[in-house]
């Protein structure tokens, strides 16, 4: 009698653990269908599908206009060595001005440029800018197709990156984009924006700097990525700078109010004084919020410890000491003449001469474009308030092996571009 109570027992606990495990099945049977159906989902974002009523228009159109890009096979730049796919991914932004909107008015766009290990920075970037954007991405390799499959999930998932970014592609003239629609494993996990930067995010610790390639032998093209990144855009000013960059709030709106209010010369390019700040700081917004880090030793001029010669014309003590742009409008403070071997970013009209593609990696690449501009009979005007900032303050340790190397390189070939300049202008009074 005690045994079989005994056994009565251990049935009915059996079968509990027998109905658990079923319920336990059904759902994870129900997870699975429901995770399999958020994917289809996913990649009907993705890539759409001709016919389904679920598709919104616009979905399909951006998936034809990329799958046109890539058809062209993009172009060859002038030496022959790179492949540029231009607009690759085209934002929105023109195609949404009101009709009637006058075409001459001044617009402003932010070009810059980047590896694919560094296009995580757009982020940021982009949620300072909120204005039109121009991005050139360099990829080598299997990079190529991580670059395309990324910038169009971008595209898709990201509202502000629909209506403000366009992306533009360089590779090697030996190296094809394809459209990602084979590859879609590429794709796996991403559900929305943030899931596509945090895809980035995994990517950025790659290679360091400009070691690109197993052994950091493959060229990063700065100069050429510059000038995709400005030919992409159609608005009569241009900021250059790089993607780990972030210029001071508002500018894009106080620049246009102070070129409508002062129509600017036509050899007259805009500084904006560039620091860099210790990691983990908050970016500054206005100028008094950077005043007060840069008292504190929390900000400093950009490449101090580097270059310190390649900023100081500048003249920070002036600018920083200079209060009456902390709250007014945005104006010009102070106008400058170039002197060797300032490499200042700032705002210019499309006209400004082009960087010189000859010069990649580090060096002389800047230097070179703000020499031509003093050539050409440029002057620098400084604004009272606009700022750029770099994240991170730029250390000896930081640079990959080859740089003093590449240095030594590129300062021969700017002796070279410098004797160009004299062809190149030849009643110029001004030399560098």
């Amino acid at each position: 009698m005690h045994f079989s109570k005994k056994c009565s027992v251990f049935k009915v606990v059996l079968g509990a653990l027998v109905l658990v495990a079923l319920l336990q099945l059904i759902y994870l049977s129900f997870l699975s269908k429901l995770h399999g159906k958020q994917q289809r989902y996913r990649y009907s974002e993705l890539f759409g599908r001709s016919g389904k009523k679920n598709v919104p228009p616009e979905k399909n159109s951006r998936k034809e206009r990329l799958r046109y890009s890539l058809s062209t096979g993009g172009i060859f730049d002038a030496s022959g060595q790179y492949r540029v796919y231009k607009n690759l991914i085209k934002s929105d932004f023109f195609n949404n001005q009101k009709p009637g909107a006058d075409a001459s008015s001044p617009h402003l766009t932010l070009a810059t440029h980047t590896s694919i290990n560094n296009l995580h920075h757009l982020d940021s970037l982009l949620e300072r800018w909120q204005n039109p954007l121009s991005v050139a991405i360099f990829a080598h390799g299997q990079d190529v197709k991580f670059a395309t499959a990324l910038v169009y999930a971008l595209s898709i998932f990201c509202p502000q990156i629909q209506a403000l970014v366009d992306f533009h592609l360089v590779c090697h003239s030996g190296e094809i984009a394809n459209f990602p629609e084979q590859d879609r494993e590429q794709f796996a996990g991403l559900e929305d924006c943030d899931s596509v930067f945090a895809r980035l995010e995994m990517h950025r610790d790659r290679y360091q700097n400009y070691a690109i390639g197993g052994n950091g032998n493959v060229s990063y093209p700065n100069n050429l990525l510059r000038n995709v990144a400005r030919g992409g855009t159609d608005a009569n000013y241009i900021l250059v700078i790089d993607i780990d960059m972030v210029p001071s709030a508002d500018l894009h709106q106080q620049f246009l109010a102070l070129v409508t209010r002062r129509k600017p010369a036509t050899d007259e390019v805009f500084v904006l004084p560039a620091f860099e700040i210790r990691h983990m700081r908050k970016m500054p917004a206005t100028k008094s919020e950077l005043v007060q880090l840069y008292q504190v030793g929390e900000v400093r001029p950009f490449y101090e410890e580097l270059c310190p010669r390649c900023q100081a014309p500048t003249n920070y003590s002036q600018w920083v000491n200079r209060h009456s742009g902390a709250s007014g409008p945005l104006d010009v403070a102070y106008t400058l003449s170039w002197v060797d071997p300032w490499e200042p970013f700032y705002i210019g009209s499309r006209t400004v001469p082009l960087y010189d593609e000859s010069f990649k990696q580090y060096g002389f690449n800047r230097i070179s474009q703000a020499c031509e501009l003093h050539v050409a009979g440029y002057r620098f005007s400084v604004l009272n308030s606009a700022f750029v900032v770099h994240k991170g303050f730029k250390v000896q340790g930081d640079f990959h092996s080859r740089k003093d190397e590449e240095n030594r390189k590129n300062r021969l070939l700017f002796r070279s571009f410098k004797e160009g300049l004299k062809t190149k202008y030849p009643t110029s009074p001004r030399r560098c």
